[in-house]
């Protein structure tokens, strides 16, 4: 498993560095290496195979995130949902394709950690009027813990700010 994320760190680099020929070559080299991981009964192999998801700009793994969310792991679903806040900065559409599930994170997962993560992640969708609600009731509730009501209001008021602008 450390050759994976030695990999993903290596892809991550090569993003970076625009070498997107190279990227490629090393998506293919991984990528049956990655599908084994995310389906691993250990959830450590599981977590840093989500990670490396958004390491290696692996936009056509989507579906096999959208599993992660649905981990039991919270450490699992939290990577899930690092891969997908990272996959989504310059593409919104990947936070709107799983936004029913985001909210359902945001709103009800057992783990303040996951919930705080996914308000961070849905920043990066389309302004939508229903994740704005959301936002806005978590960040007004005093029940909530107040990292996650702050985040929460940022995220909402950045949103709003979103769809002022369009």
């Amino acid at each position: 498993m450390a050759d994976l994320a030695a990999a993903a760190a290596q892809a991550d680099a090569l993003a970076a560095a625009g070498d997107e020929r190279a990227l490629s070559q090393l998506r293919a080299q991984w990528d049956e290496e990655l599908e084994a991981a995310a389906r691993s009964a250990d959830f450590h192999e599981r977590a840093i195979a989500f990670r490396a998801i958004a390491q290696f700009r692996f936009r056509q793994k989507i579906e096999l995130l959208r599993r992660g969310l649905d981990d039991t792991s919270p450490a699992v679903r939290g990577s899930a949902v690092l891969a997908l806040e990272g996959l989504s900065r310059d593409h919104p559409g990947v936070v709107n394709g799983v936004r029913p599930l985001l909210h359902e994170l945001a709103t009800h997962d057992p783990n303040e950690a996951v919930r705080r993560l996914t308000v961070v992640a849905l920043k990066n969708g389309s302004p939508d009027r229903a994740t704005i609600q959301i936002l806005e009731s978590l960040g007004a509730d005093d029940e909530q813990p107040r990292e996650l009501r702050e985040a929460a209001a940022k995220v909402a008021q950045g949103l709003k700010r979103k769809a002022a602008a369009r």
